[in-house]
């Protein structure tokens, strides 16, 4: 008796054929739609940013320091301050400090420390400041200008709508 009678012959074309076309039917399916960021506790990067920036210590004699209290940042919100060198179209040139804080739905104090030898003379100087949600921009800050490189008190500072 023959063995090759027995055995049915297989060919691999369709095996083939049928696994490119589950490949390409696969590949053409709608992916799953990503889910919106929802609001929640600031990434634990920012936190250890904003703590270091709290925990300053006694000013240096060699320092300067811009104080105050931020007005309306949503708890959990990473707001960001720096004073920045502004040239005469309104952009910034250059960064002379900046400080990083975690919203806390209150009254949120800063304290901003800055050498005053990189002050430059008869150059605008603004503390402007951007709160973020989720890596979404939220609130800014209108700009305070900055006149002269001594220690000063701003007072409240209100947070308003990001354009």
């Amino acid at each position: 008796m023959d063995v090759t009678l027995l055995e049915p012959k297989m060919s691999f074309r369709p095996l083939v054929l049928l696994s490119v076309l589950s490949l390409l039917v696969a590949c053409g399916s709608d992916a799953p739609k990503p889910q919106p960021p929802t609001p929640g506790p600031a990434p634990q990067a920012a936190q250890k940013k904003a703590k270091e920036s709290a925990d300053l210590g006694p000013l240096p004699a060699y320092q300067r320091e811009l104080s105050g209290t931020l007005q309306g940042v949503p708890a959990g919100a990473e707001v960001e301050l720096a004073l920045l060198v502004i040239d005469d179209k309104s952009r910034p040139q250059q960064l002379l400090a900046s400080s990083s804080l975690i919203g806390t739905n209150q009254i949120l104090p800063f304290h901003l420390r800055f050498n005053p030898e990189s002050f430059p003379v008869g150059a605008r100087v603004e503390l402007r400041g951007r709160a973020s949600q989720s890596g979404q921009l939220i609130l800014h800050l209108p700009s305070q200008t900055i006149t002269q490189p001594t220690t000063q008190a701003l007072g409240q500072l209100q947070f308003v709508k990001a354009p």
